[in-house]
């Protein structure tokens, strides 16, 4: 026959962790003193069981003096501000000398260690207070003698619950063989060598040509350009830096989720966080930081479905790595944050419509679905609807820059009969104006520019030389002197101190 405390301590430990989910994380070599944990339970984070028939209420003080240390310990190890270690003794009697450390509470602030001792005697009202502390009845039948036979039934059952605790959480982080990783990184590698044949993978034209996002082209109807940029890296040490990282945190990913989910969470975490890029930004941008970040929200996502195991293993690292690397996003110029917070979002939305491999939940799936689909069609629907003149102002630019003024004519006539242009837009068109020498025209688009920016200095000025050139001296002196003091130069200067010489004559000047 075995003693009621010994099988009451392994039936402690069964019912915390087949009922109330807490998992073994400690045990001494005798199988004495067990640490449980719960991540969940804020009310009793960590409970420590100890068996041991008590003697003398000194040793146990220095004991939980020992307890305190190791929970301040955890604290620091977990990052948390506070601690509660519910610390139990399973004796047959009291303390010969004091039987009030049933309600003890050390601790401090940060650190709280409610103990309770349940022995024999008062084994039911021990065991209420504990179901108080955890926040959750208890609901164990006590009786006086046990065969040992029960007990190594008991210990049976929690070597296997933690053995299969174990199993799962090893399946998880090693699902399947990493491969779409590996075809990712290689193709990248070769699209970057492709570029720097055909001009180099710095050079704006270059990157346009092989899919970089570029704002202009993708409202003209490029749409393929949500995703090609995924694949075009801008400079070797971009592409070392995700390569890298793709190397790290894209295989960890794959062996978790597998091939067929992380190549759906890759792709369109590139993707949205090139939407997110197209809808906040109108630089050109490329690589596939987007896509790494996604996989970041994919493990993100683990912290939201299994805390304990995210926080456990990669939890501190995930969370660290993301907000440095958000940090210097928003620090250093020229990288697309956008993209990245973008590339997070649909990553984490990603993986909540697919889940973990052999496991379903499709009301949470669809709910996920939903709303992945609802933020897809907003961001479509700001990114397309917004009339964004510098998109059209920067594309008319480079029809100039490379000499194709019709399309830069057209495009910009469009868009400024539309109602849609800014003050840019009226003075580019105007330029071409001057260009096909129609100089009424030009003025009309110039008089709308300086009427929507007033301190528009170079449209007054250019508005001085075109009255000039209809004889309006008055009139060129008034947009002159206008574009003088907004922003002085000699240029202006000089213009002005020609028209005063020259004051009611019609002089020829060079526009």
């Amino acid at each position: 026959m075995a003693g009621q405390e010994d099988f009451l301590f392994w039936q402690l430990i069964n019912e915390f962790i087949s009922e109330k989910n807490y998992r073994l994380v400690r045990v001494n070599e005798s199988q004495t003193e067990i640490w449980l944990e719960n991540r969940k339970n804020k009310q009793a984070r960590m409970i420590r069981l100890v068996r041991y028939d008590l003697d003398w209420n000194a040793k146990i003080r220095r004991d939980l003096q020992m307890v305190y240390m190791q929970a301040e310990r955890l604290r620091k190890h977990f990052y948390a501000r506070h601690l509660t270690v519910l610390n139990l003794y399973v004796s047959e009697h009291p303390p010969v000398d004091d039987d009030q450390l049933t309600r003890a509470n050390i601790g401090n602030k940060k650190v709280r260690i409610p103990t309770v001792i349940i022995t024999r005697k008062y084994a039911n009202e021990a065991l209420d207070e504990v179901g108080k502390i955890i926040g959750a009845p208890l609901d164990l039948r006590i009786k006086e003698e046990y065969e040992e036979s029960e007990i190594i039934s008991l210990k049976e059952n929690i070597i296997r619950q933690t053995s299969d605790q174990v199993q799962e959480e090893r399946q998880l982080f090693d699902f399947a063989k990493p491969f779409f990783a590996y075809f990712f990184m290689a193709v990248q590698i070769i699209m970057f060598l492709l570029m720097e044949a055909k001009g180099g993978s710095t050079n704006t034209e270059t990157l346009i040509t092989f899919g970089a996002k570029y704002n202009p082209l993708i409202l003209a109807g490029e749409w393929w350009r949500f995703i090609t940029p995924v694949f075009l890296h801008i400079g070797i040490l971009h592409l070392l830096m995700n390569t890298l990282a793709l190397y790290y945190l894209g295989t960890a990913v794959e062996r978790m989720f597998g091939r067929i989910r992380f190549l759906w969470i890759y792709l369109f975490s590139g993707f949205a966080g090139t939407l997110a890029s197209f809808v906040f930004t109108d630089h050109l941008s490329a690589g596939a930081s987007g896509a790494i970040f996604g996989c970041f929200g994919a493990l993100l996502y683990l912290g939201v479905v299994n805390s304990q195991l995210f926080f456990r293993t990669v939890g501190m690292n995930v969370i660290a790595l993301i907000g440095i690397n958000l940090i210097f996003g928003f620090s250093v110029p020229g990288i697309d944050n956008a993209g990245h917070i973008g590339g997070l979002i649909g990553g984490f939305f990603a993986t909540g419509i697919v889940h973990f491999p052999k496991k379903r939940r499709i009301s949470f799936q669809a709910v996920f679905a939903l709303l992945t689909a609802a933020a897809i069609w907003l961001m479509f629907t700001i990114g397309f609807a917004n009339d964004r003149p510098a998109v059209f102002n920067q594309m008319a630019q480079e029809y100039v820059e490379k000499g194709e003024w019709q399309k830069a004519y057209d495009l910009l006539s469009q868009y400024v009969n539309d109602g849609k242009g800014n003050e840019l837009s009226y003075f580019q068109l105007s330029l071409l104006e001057i260009y096909q020498e129609d100089y009424l025209k030009a003025r009309d688009l110039l008089e709308e520019a300086v009427e929507i920016e007033p301190k528009f200095h170079e449209a007054h000025f250019n508005l001085a030389i075109l009255y000039l050139e209809t004889g309006e001296i008055e009139q060129a002196k008034i947009h002159a002197e206008i574009a003088n003091d907004l922003f002085q130069n000699d240029k202006y200067e000089q213009f002005i101190h020609e028209l005063e010489k020259h004051s009611g004559e019609k002089n020829e000047i060079s526009i």
